[in-house]
Protein backbone atom coordinates (compact mmCIF):
# COMPACT_ATOMS: atom_id res chain seq x y z
CA UNK A 1 0.00 0.00 0.00
CA UNK A 2 1.31 3.47 -0.92
CA UNK A 3 0.56 5.42 2.25
CA UNK A 4 1.50 8.76 0.74
CA UNK A 5 -1.29 8.42 -1.84
CA UNK A 6 -3.80 8.15 1.00
CA UNK A 7 -2.76 11.46 2.56
CA UNK A 8 -4.73 14.64 1.82
CA UNK A 9 -2.64 17.19 -0.12
CA UNK A 10 -3.01 19.68 2.74
CA UNK A 11 -1.49 17.18 5.20
CA UNK A 12 1.43 16.50 2.85
CA UNK A 13 2.06 20.26 2.59
CA UNK A 14 1.93 20.66 6.37
CA UNK A 15 4.42 17.83 6.96
CA UNK A 16 6.82 19.12 4.30
CA UNK A 17 6.69 22.64 5.76
CA UNK A 18 7.30 21.20 9.21
CA UNK A 19 10.31 19.30 7.90
CA UNK A 20 11.76 22.45 6.34
CA UNK A 21 11.48 24.38 9.61
CA UNK A 22 12.73 21.48 11.73
CA UNK A 23 15.75 20.92 9.51
CA UNK A 24 16.77 24.57 9.63
CA UNK A 25 16.40 24.72 13.43
CA UNK A 26 18.31 21.46 13.82
CA UNK A 27 21.29 22.98 12.06
CA UNK A 28 20.91 26.31 13.86
CA UNK A 29 20.55 25.02 17.42
CA UNK A 30 21.77 21.42 17.33
CA UNK A 31 18.45 20.23 18.78
CA UNK A 32 17.57 17.69 16.13
CA UNK A 33 14.33 19.48 15.32
CA UNK A 34 12.32 17.50 17.86
CA UNK A 35 11.47 20.55 19.94
CA UNK A 36 9.52 21.89 16.98
CA UNK A 37 8.26 18.59 15.60
CA UNK A 38 6.60 17.22 18.75
CA UNK A 39 4.16 20.09 19.43
CA UNK A 40 3.21 20.60 15.78
CA UNK A 41 2.93 16.89 15.01
CA UNK A 42 0.73 16.49 18.07
CA UNK A 43 -1.52 19.21 16.65
CA UNK A 44 -1.55 17.67 13.15
CA UNK A 45 -2.26 14.14 14.38
CA UNK A 46 -5.00 15.34 16.75
CA UNK A 47 -6.73 17.08 13.84
CA UNK A 48 -6.38 13.85 11.83
CA UNK A 49 -8.55 12.01 14.34
CA UNK A 50 -5.91 10.40 16.56
CA UNK A 51 -6.83 10.24 20.26
CA UNK A 52 -4.98 12.95 22.21
CA UNK A 53 -2.79 10.71 24.38
CA UNK A 54 -1.81 8.51 21.43
CA UNK A 55 -1.15 11.61 19.30
CA UNK A 56 1.48 12.81 21.77
CA UNK A 57 3.21 9.42 21.78
CA UNK A 58 3.12 9.10 17.99
CA UNK A 59 4.48 12.64 17.62
CA UNK A 60 7.35 11.91 20.02
CA UNK A 61 8.29 8.60 18.38
CA UNK A 62 8.06 9.88 14.81
CA UNK A 63 9.96 13.03 15.71
CA UNK A 64 12.82 11.00 17.15
CA UNK A 65 13.01 8.81 14.05
CA UNK A 66 13.32 11.86 11.78
CA UNK A 67 16.13 13.21 13.98
CA UNK A 68 18.43 10.46 12.73
CA UNK A 69 18.31 11.88 9.21
CA UNK A 70 18.32 15.52 10.27
CA UNK A 71 21.25 15.05 12.65
CA UNK A 72 23.36 13.32 10.00
CA UNK A 73 22.82 16.22 7.63
CA UNK A 74 23.44 18.82 10.33
CA UNK A 75 26.57 17.24 11.75
CA UNK A 76 28.12 16.96 8.32
CA UNK A 77 27.82 20.72 7.92
CA UNK A 78 29.19 21.43 11.41
CA UNK A 79 32.04 18.96 10.97
CA UNK A 80 33.05 20.73 7.78
CA UNK A 81 33.67 23.81 9.92
CA UNK A 82 35.68 21.84 12.49
CA UNK A 83 33.17 22.63 15.24
CA UNK A 84 32.28 19.11 16.50
CA UNK A 85 34.10 17.97 19.65
CA UNK A 86 34.37 14.30 18.76
CA UNK A 87 36.04 13.39 22.07
CA UNK A 88 32.85 14.48 23.85
CA UNK A 89 30.73 12.49 21.40
CA UNK A 90 32.76 9.35 22.13
CA UNK A 91 32.46 9.95 25.87
CA UNK A 92 28.70 10.51 25.97
CA UNK A 93 27.48 8.19 23.19
CA UNK A 94 27.59 4.89 25.18
CA UNK A 95 25.41 6.32 27.93
CA UNK A 96 23.07 7.90 25.39
CA UNK A 97 22.49 4.52 23.73
CA UNK A 98 21.62 2.92 27.09
CA UNK A 99 19.38 5.76 28.26
CA UNK A 100 17.55 6.09 24.95
CA UNK A 101 16.83 2.37 24.71
CA UNK A 102 15.54 2.22 28.30
CA UNK A 103 13.26 5.20 27.72
CA UNK A 104 11.92 4.07 24.36
CA UNK A 105 11.32 0.43 25.23
CA UNK A 106 10.27 0.89 28.87
CA UNK A 107 9.18 4.18 30.42
CA UNK A 108 7.68 5.59 27.21
CA UNK A 109 5.21 2.70 26.89
CA UNK A 110 4.13 2.97 30.53
CA UNK A 111 3.68 6.72 30.90
CA UNK A 112 0.51 8.39 29.66
CA UNK A 113 0.70 10.94 26.88
CA UNK A 114 -0.35 13.73 29.25
CA UNK A 115 2.52 12.92 31.62
CA UNK A 116 4.98 12.90 28.71
CA UNK A 117 3.74 16.33 27.61
CA UNK A 118 4.31 17.70 31.13
CA UNK A 119 7.83 16.22 31.24
CA UNK A 120 8.53 17.78 27.84
CA UNK A 121 7.30 21.22 28.90
CA UNK A 122 9.12 21.30 32.24
CA UNK A 123 12.51 20.21 30.95
CA UNK A 124 12.33 22.55 27.98
CA UNK A 125 11.43 25.44 30.31
CA UNK A 126 14.41 24.61 32.52
CA UNK A 127 16.75 24.54 29.52
CA UNK A 128 15.40 27.86 28.23
CA UNK A 129 15.90 29.52 31.61
CA UNK A 130 19.49 28.31 31.83
CA UNK A 131 20.20 29.76 28.39
CA UNK A 132 18.38 33.06 28.97
CA UNK A 133 20.05 33.79 32.31
CA UNK A 134 23.39 33.47 30.59
CA UNK A 135 25.27 32.80 33.83
CA UNK A 136 28.94 32.29 33.13
CA UNK A 137 30.27 28.97 34.45
CA UNK A 138 33.20 28.88 36.82
CA UNK A 139 36.34 29.38 34.72
CA UNK A 140 37.95 26.19 36.07
CA UNK A 141 34.99 23.96 35.22
CA UNK A 142 35.59 21.42 32.46
CA UNK A 143 33.86 18.43 30.94
CA UNK A 144 33.99 15.46 33.34
CA UNK A 145 35.97 12.33 32.60
CA UNK A 146 34.71 9.27 30.73
CA UNK A 147 32.56 8.01 33.63
CA UNK A 148 30.96 11.40 34.15
CA UNK A 149 30.34 11.90 30.45
CA UNK A 150 28.81 8.44 30.15
CA UNK A 151 26.51 9.15 33.12
CA UNK A 152 25.50 12.50 31.62
CA UNK A 153 24.89 10.74 28.30
CA UNK A 154 22.57 8.25 29.99
CA UNK A 155 20.50 11.12 31.37
CA UNK A 156 20.43 12.88 28.00
CA UNK A 157 19.42 9.68 26.20
CA UNK A 158 16.69 8.87 28.71
CA UNK A 159 15.14 12.35 28.70
CA UNK A 160 15.41 12.58 24.91
CA UNK A 161 13.68 9.22 24.54
CA UNK A 162 10.81 10.41 26.73
CA UNK A 163 10.18 13.68 24.91
CA UNK A 164 11.29 12.89 21.34
CA UNK A 165 14.01 15.54 21.08
CA UNK A 166 17.58 15.12 19.93
CA UNK A 167 19.05 15.90 23.33
CA UNK A 168 20.25 19.41 22.53
CA UNK A 169 17.84 20.89 25.08
CA UNK A 170 19.91 19.16 27.78
CA UNK A 171 23.32 18.58 26.19
CA UNK A 172 23.84 22.16 24.93
CA UNK A 173 23.25 23.77 28.38
CA UNK A 174 25.33 20.99 30.00
CA UNK A 175 28.27 21.54 27.68
CA UNK A 176 28.17 25.34 27.96
CA UNK A 177 28.03 24.90 31.76
CA UNK A 178 31.28 22.97 31.37
CA UNK A 179 32.85 25.86 29.42
CA UNK A 180 32.41 24.37 25.96
CA UNK A 181 31.85 27.36 23.60
CA UNK A 182 28.26 27.64 22.41
CA UNK A 183 29.09 27.04 18.74
CA UNK A 184 31.00 23.87 19.62
CA UNK A 185 28.22 22.78 21.98
CA UNK A 186 25.59 23.16 19.24
CA UNK A 187 27.74 21.27 16.72
CA UNK A 188 28.56 18.48 19.18
CA UNK A 189 24.91 18.19 20.20
CA UNK A 190 24.02 17.63 16.54
CA UNK A 191 26.43 14.69 16.47
CA UNK A 192 24.98 13.30 19.70
CA UNK A 193 21.56 13.32 18.05
CA UNK A 194 22.54 10.29 15.96
CA UNK A 195 22.95 7.76 18.84
CA UNK A 196 19.96 9.35 20.61
CA UNK A 197 17.75 8.71 17.58
CA UNK A 198 19.03 5.18 16.94
CA UNK A 199 18.52 3.97 20.52
CA UNK A 200 15.18 5.67 21.14
CA UNK A 201 13.63 4.66 17.81
CA UNK A 202 14.63 1.06 18.41
CA UNK A 203 13.00 1.32 21.83
CA UNK A 204 9.78 2.74 20.35
CA UNK A 205 9.59 -0.12 17.85
CA UNK A 206 10.04 -2.67 20.65
CA UNK A 207 7.58 -0.92 22.98
CA UNK A 208 4.90 -0.44 20.32
CA UNK A 209 5.32 -3.76 18.54
CA UNK A 210 1.78 -5.00 19.22
CA UNK A 211 -0.06 -1.70 18.97
CA UNK A 212 -2.73 -1.39 16.26
CA UNK A 213 -2.11 1.34 13.69
CA UNK A 214 -3.87 4.54 14.72
CA UNK A 215 -3.66 5.83 11.13
CA UNK A 216 -2.95 4.28 7.72
CA UNK A 217 0.81 3.94 7.60
CA UNK A 218 1.27 3.88 11.37
CA UNK A 219 3.68 1.26 12.70
CA UNK A 220 3.10 1.12 16.43
CA UNK A 221 4.13 4.55 17.68
CA UNK A 222 5.82 5.49 14.38
CA UNK A 223 3.85 7.33 11.70
CA UNK A 224 5.79 6.34 8.60
CA UNK A 225 4.34 8.83 6.05
CA UNK A 226 5.29 11.74 8.33
CA UNK A 227 8.73 10.22 8.84
CA UNK A 228 9.36 10.05 5.08
CA UNK A 229 8.08 13.54 4.27
CA UNK A 230 9.69 15.36 7.21
CA UNK A 231 13.03 13.60 6.80
CA UNK A 232 13.14 14.40 3.08
CA UNK A 233 12.52 18.09 3.72
CA UNK A 234 14.65 18.48 6.84
CA UNK A 235 17.90 17.04 5.47
CA UNK A 236 17.98 19.70 2.77
CA UNK A 237 17.61 22.55 5.29
CA UNK A 238 19.92 21.44 8.13
CA UNK A 239 23.13 22.62 6.39
CA UNK A 240 21.58 26.07 5.90
CA UNK A 241 20.77 26.24 9.60
CA UNK A 242 24.32 25.23 10.50
CA UNK A 243 25.66 27.99 8.25
CA UNK A 244 23.38 30.52 9.97
CA UNK A 245 24.53 29.36 13.42
CA UNK A 246 28.15 30.14 12.63
CA UNK A 247 27.18 33.59 11.33
CA UNK A 248 25.47 34.59 14.61
CA UNK A 249 27.24 35.80 17.73
CA UNK A 250 27.01 33.90 21.00
CA UNK A 251 24.48 36.22 22.68
CA UNK A 252 22.13 36.14 19.70
CA UNK A 253 22.29 32.37 19.49
CA UNK A 254 21.52 31.88 23.18
CA UNK A 255 18.60 34.32 23.16
CA UNK A 256 17.08 32.80 20.05
CA UNK A 257 17.48 29.31 21.50
CA UNK A 258 15.77 30.32 24.76
CA UNK A 259 12.83 32.08 23.08
CA UNK A 260 12.18 29.07 20.87
CA UNK A 261 12.22 26.69 23.83
CA UNK A 262 9.88 28.82 25.93
CA UNK A 263 7.30 28.97 23.17
CA UNK A 264 7.28 25.23 22.65
CA UNK A 265 7.23 24.50 26.40
CA UNK A 266 4.16 26.71 26.88
CA UNK A 267 2.32 24.94 24.08
CA UNK A 268 3.02 21.44 25.41
CA UNK A 269 2.10 22.37 29.00
CA UNK A 270 -1.14 23.89 27.71
CA UNK A 271 -1.78 20.70 25.74
CA UNK A 272 -1.15 18.57 28.82
CA UNK A 273 -3.35 20.45 31.28
CA UNK A 274 -6.15 21.23 28.83
CA UNK A 275 -6.32 17.54 27.90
Amino acid sequence: MNWLELLPPALIAELLALGVCAGFLAGLFGIGGGMLLVPFMTLILSHSGVEASMAVKMAIATSMATILFTSLSSVRAHHGRGAVRWAIVRGMAPGILVGGLIAGAGAFSVLKGQALAVVFGLFVSFSATQMLLGKKPAPHRQMPGWVGQSAAGTGVGFLSGLVGAGGGFVSVPFMTWCNVPIHNAVATSAALGVPVAIASTLGYVIGGWNLPGALPGAFGYLYLPALVLIAAASVTMAPLGARAAHAMNVAQLKRAFAVLLYGLAIYMLFKAFSG
